[in-house]
C-alpha cells in the first residue's frame, strides 16, 4: 500500500539516526537510571520513554498535538505539569541517602514498574516532544503514497525502531562502567546527588521554553 523511493528511505533514516545519537533529555534520563539502578532500571526507564514516545505519535496522528501546538493554554498546562514532576523527582533524588534507584531491598527499592511509569511521564509531559513530530514526520510524507495517518504512523514507529538499534547498546555499557561505583554507598549517594541535579536541570530546562 505504501511506496517510496530509496531516497526517501535514505533521507528519513539519516535524520532518524542523528536525532536517535544527539543527547538530550530522554537519554540523560535513560542513562541516569542505568547509572543508578543497573541494567534492568536503565531498560525500563528506556522502554517508559519509548511508550511516551508512542504516545506522542499518536497524538500527531490523530491532530492532538497540533491543538497543544495552537493553544497557549494547553501548552502551558502541560508544559508546567511536566516542569512539577521533574523537580518532584530531582528533589526526591537529592534528599535520598543513597537508595533513591538503588535495589536496597524489595520495601525500599524503586521498582522497574516505577521507573517506567516515570520514564513514559517525563516524556509525555514534554509538550517539546509533541510539537517536535508534529514538524518532524510532516516531512516525510509523500503524496500518492498511501492515506496520510499511515504514513505518519510507520514513519514514527520507524523513529522508535531506530532507537532499539542504538539505545539498548548504551544502557548495558553505561550498567558496566558503573557497576563498581554503585557497589559504594558513598558514591551512591553522589549518584543519586548527581540524578537530582539532572532531573532539576531538565525541568528549569523545560521551564524557559516557548512556543
Amino acid at each position: 500500500m505504501l511506496h517510496y523511493s530509496l531516497v526517501h528511505w535514505s533521507e528519513f533514516f539519516s535524520a532518524t539516526l542523528l536525532l536517535n545519537l544527539a543527547p538530550g533529555p530522554d537519554l540523560a534520563f535513560i542513562l541516569g537510571h542505568t547509572a543508578r539502578g543497573g541494567t534492568r532500571h536503565g531498560l525500563a526507564a528506556m522502554l517508559g520513554v519509548w511508550a511516551g514516545v508512542l504516545c506522542h505519535i499518536t497524538f500527531a496522528v490523530v491532530g492532538l498535538s497540533a491543538l497543544i501546538a495552537a493553544s497557549a493554554e494547553a501548552f502551558a498546562i502541560v508544559k508546567w505539569v511536566g516542569v512539577a514532576y521533574l523537580l518532584w523527582l530531582g528533589v526526591q533524588a537529592l534528599r535520598s541517602k543513597g537508595g533513591f534507584l538503588a535495589d536496597a531491598g524489595p520495601r525500599s527499592s524503586i521498582s522497574r514498574r516505577r521507573v517506567f511509569g516515570q520514564g513514559m511521564l517525563v516524556n509525555l509531559l514534554n509538550p517539546k516532544v509533541a510539537i517536535f513530530f508534529l514538524a518532524f514526520l510532516p516531512q516525510f510524507l509523500v503524496p500518492g503514497a498511501g492515506p496520510v495517518w499511515l504514513q505518519l504512523l510507520l514513519h514514527g514507529i520507524l523513529v522508535i525502531a531506530v532507537a532499539g538499534l542504538i539505545e539498548p547498546p548504551l544502557v548495558f555499557f553505561g550498567d558496566r562502567v558503573t557497576a563498581r561505583l554503585r557497589a559504594s554507598d558513598r558514591l551512591s549517594r553522589w549518584l543519586d546527588r548527581a540524578l537530582g541535579t539532572m532531573l532539576i536541570g531538565l525541568g528549569l530546562k523545560l521551564a524557559a521554553m516557548r512556543r
